[in-house]
């Protein structure tokens, strides 16, 4: 019975990597990462749930409309967050070489393997495909479901560090001028591989412009702080408030179609509110991170952090057959049933598929191009005494680094 346990125990650790939490990471990236990972796998189910014309309750579409107001900006400023250490470590080339193959590449092999499945069971799945969508992986990503960030993210790194290198642009310079490219990406919509990095541009220039004043002691301490937590509750419920009881609330789950409304006027209005909105939604996501890593608890939210981009990936084939299944099979139609099992499974499963088959398994390619060596993970460079722990690899999807170690290394979603 003991040598059962001890196995199970054995089998669990390397299912789901629990090792990660011993090691020394910053983690609150972790959690950051886990607690977007979780609002984004919540906002796909649910989804597909309502493609196929289940009734949902409207406490669970409001829910949706509030993850999205800052969900996908987190991402981004948490990348930019540590491209300038990466940028003193690194070559330019070192660094594209390795986001193209971190993001790009999966990118690449599991659209067309979702396509695919989608193509194939198009019979039984509420997805419209053909083969045409093969060529959305070039130029229209934003209709191939979750897929589009992981361009958009390379996209922006690309652009962002190009300026920064070879133009030498300051940090506060990137920040107007993702100003501009993000109110100029309504124009580009026709081709979203060029319009979503633009509305997004600016988020990253702020996690850089913010990088070198958040990692101070003082910074720290207010991140750290319980008060901290309480301050900015009032102020999030009161601007998730107004974005639900505005357009923006309806018109977010649209793509960004609320970018292209007639009146330039009430567009630009829409877009300085949604900007105000998502970076008081991320400041909050932010203290709660640090609460949850000095209370030491829901782990668990570490655990999917670290693997956001195998869950970002691979979540949607999961939860379309999960979907399928409860609904077809067990004929269940109850739609918080189907949104938890969905969500539940939804994350478990890319993990353990990740661990189990792909990380030094038979399926390593579906993640990078070139096998790697089985070597423990390298530890990253320490990070500032009041942040406890070192990050590992991300998202957005790993989409950003703690440091610059982290950076090169880590997982992008």
């Amino acid at each position: 019975m003991t040598a059962l346990r001890e196995g199970m125990g054995s089998f669990f650790s390397r299912a789901f990597n629990t090792s990660i939490l011993e090691k020394n990471r910053l983690q609150w990236v972790d959690y950051l990462r886990g607690i977007a990972i979780l609002l984004i796998v919540y906002r796909h189910v649910l989804v597909g749930i309502q493609r196929g014309n289940i009734v949902v309750p409207q406490f669970l579409i409001d829910a949706n409309m509030v993850f999205y107001s800052f969900r996908m900006p987190l991402f981004f400023i948490l990348s930019g967050l540590f491209i300038s250490k990466a940028v003193k470590k690194h070559s330019l080339k070192s660094l594209l070489g390795n986001r193209f193959e971190l993001l790009m590449y999966p990118y690449i092999v599991w659209a067309v393997i979702q396509i695919t499945l989608q193509i194939a069971l198009s019979a039984v799945t509420n997805s419209v495909r053909g083969f045409e969508d093969y060529l959305s992986i070039i130029y229209q990503p934003r209709s191939l479901d979750q897929f589009w960030f992981l361009p958009a993210l390379f996209n922006t790194t690309l652009v962002y560090l190009l300026v920064k290198t070879k133009l030498k642009a300051p940090p506060g310079a990137q920040l107007i001028l993702g100003l501009v490219l993000y109110f100029c990406s309504r124009f580009f919509q026709e081709v979203s591989m060029i319009s979503d990095w633009m509305a997004f541009y600016f988020f990253f220039a702020l996690g850089d412009v913010i990088s070198q004043p958040f990692f101070k002691t003082k910074s720290q301490r207010f991140f750290n702080h319980p008060l901290s937590l309480v301050l900015i509750i009032p102020i999030f419920i009161l601007a998730q408030r107004y974005y639900l009881a505005n357009s923006l609330s309806v018109l977010a789950l649209k793509n960004n179609t609320f970018l292209s409304r007639p009146d330039y006027l009430a567009h630009f209005r829409d877009q300085v509110d949604f900007l105000f909105i998502a970076i008081i939604g991320c400041i909050s996501m932010f203290i709660l991170a640090f609460r949850l890593q000095n209370a030491k608890i829901l782990s668990f939210l570490r655990i999917l952090g670290y693997h956001s981009l195998y869950i970002y990936v691979s979540h949607v084939i999961v939860t379309a057959f999960v979907r399928l299944s409860l609904i077809i099979v067990f004929e269940s139609a109850d739609p918080v049933i189907i949104l938890c099992i969905s969500i539940f499974l939804g994350i478990v499963v890319p993990i353990m598929f990740y661990n189990l088959l792909v990380k030094n398994g038979p399926l390593w390619f579906l993640f990078n191009y070139r096998r790697k060596k089985n070597k423990q993970e390298a530890t990253p460079v320490s990070a500032p005494q009041v942040v406890i722990a070192a990050p590992a690899a991300m998202p957005l999807i790993k989409t950003v680094a703690s440091n610059a170690d982290h950076a090169e290394n880590g997982n992008g979603a």
